[in-house]
């Protein structure tokens, strides 16, 4: 202990910094006098009230306590687990202190396990934290406030199962966020917003998660106007939802499009300048407007669980000239059998399989007949293939054998290209 002891303070601070919560920070005050005064410096302090089954009352006074005595001029993380019945009072008072601290971020979580109501939250969270850099707030309550809400530094915005006062709500939030860069939300079947609405001109990274059971029976979705967006991630299982994107997004890189959607061509027909592009959807049928083209995509994903995944492929195949990686792959546990999808093999070759396609990655390949065909047209003209990594689930050793020398002998037909399977 003598040696660790010797260490300067900012190192300390930073082993301190790595102890799972602020009571095992303060309890290394004991060990000597030389650590006494180091747990009111360290920039990281994490609350939880299920640890060692606290009461909350007491749980409640050591926050108290240990805010009021820390001396870091700035506090970089501010994190409480509550999962316990939590004071209103409590919660405004902690908040005010990490106004204080000029806290960087902040985390509330409510423990999503207990029967307990969610936390709500004070208005002086969106009225207060100014130097607020991250805020991730896991199943709360927020209430409306008449005066002006304002995150002048919030740059990430995590919102996870969260109940708004009103759709407006949201909208004023979240257009008073001028540098926010990230937004991450998971919404709830009964968080009060059937229209998500997003504008944020400076947003560049934003991920859209909600259950098939958000309000079964409505129309729910998304409108998003954010022209500087570099990456959108878009999971919604919901049948009769939609997505409207307002304005063209021209920096977009990355996309993940999980929808369920009778027409998601408003997303995709946003978003042509992407690069690395994600796909599962339902239908084939109008995923795009005809003659769009997908001029910078070089890598693309498609889950082959739906039934019209061959269709979406050779469509998305056709309209990306340069793209050089193609993965395919079930990126869902599937339910039971599935229909087969039906291959028709095109009067033409897509110009990125003669040009410029040069790896294939295939995961839970079952060696269907259209899997097959599929994969034989590619090998007869991917001229710039270099890789093909094939991959099984099957644990039938004998049918394995027989993919295995199907694809050797398909794979004759390219001699420049490598095939490994697995």
């Amino acid at each position: 202990m003598d040696s660790i002891s010797e260490l300067p303070d900012a190192l300390l601070l930073k082993i301190l910094s790595l102890l799972p919560t602020a009571r095992d920070i303060v309890a290394t005050m004991v060990l000597s006098k030389r650590w006494q005064p180091l747990w009111m410096m360290v920039p990281r302090l994490v609350y939880d009230d299920s640890y060692q089954n606290l009461e909350y009352g007491s749980f409640s006074r050591f926050v108290d306590k240990s805010l009021f005595l820390h001396e870091a001029p700035v506090i970089e993380t501010l994190h409480f687990r509550l999962g316990k019945t939590c004071g209103s009072g409590d919660i405004r008072v902690w908040i005010r202190a990490a106004d204080k601290c000029f806290v960087r971020r902040l985390i509330i979580e409510f423990d999503s396990s207990s029967s307990a109501s969610p936390a709500i939250l004070p208005r002086s969270l969106y009225t207060g934290c100014r130097m607020l850099a991250i805020l991730k707030l896991t199943k709360t309550v927020l209430v409306d406030v008449t005066s002006p809400i304002s995150f002048p530094s919030l740059k990430r915005l995590i919102l996870l199962s969260v109940k708004y006062p009103s759709e407006e709500f949201v909208q004023r939030m979240l257009s008073n966020c001028p540098v926010l860069e990230l937004l991450y939300v998971e919404q709830c079947p009964d968080d009060n917003v059937t229209i998500f609405t997003i504008r944020v001109p400076s947003l560049k990274t934003l991920i859209l998660r909600k259950s098939v059971d958000k309000r079964k029976g409505s129309e729910d979705g998304f409108v998003i106007d954010a022209p500087s967006l570099e990456r959108l991630d878009i999971q919604d299982d919901y049948r009769g939802g939609f997505c409207v994107i307002e304005n063209e997004m021209p920096n977009i890189v990355e996309a993940d499009v999980d929808v369920a959607y009778g027409h998601p061509g408003k997303v995709l027909s946003s978003i042509t300048s992407v690069k690395h592009l994600t796909l599962c959807i339902t239908s084939s049928k109008d995923a795009y407007p005809v003659g769009s083209i997908f001029g910078c995509l070089v890598f693309l994903n498609i889950c082959t669980l739906e039934i019209e995944w061959l269709n979406l492929l050779m469509s998305v195949l056709r309209d990306a000239p340069i793209l050089r990686a193609l993965k395919l792959e079930q990126s869902h546990s599937c339910p039971g059998p599935q229909p087969r999808p039906c291959w028709s093999e095109p009067s033409s070759v897509p110009e990125c399989v003669t040009s410029s396609l040069e790896t294939l990655k295939w995961t839970e390949y079952e060696g269907g007949g259209e899997e097959k065909e599929v994969i034989g047209f590619i090998l007869r003209n991917g001229s710039c293939l270099k890789k093909v990594s094939i991959s099984s689930n099957s644990t039938d050793r004998d049918k394995k054998f027989e993919m295995i020398k199907e694809l050797a002998f398909l794979s004759r037909r390219s001699p420049t290209c490598h095939l490994t399977f697995e």
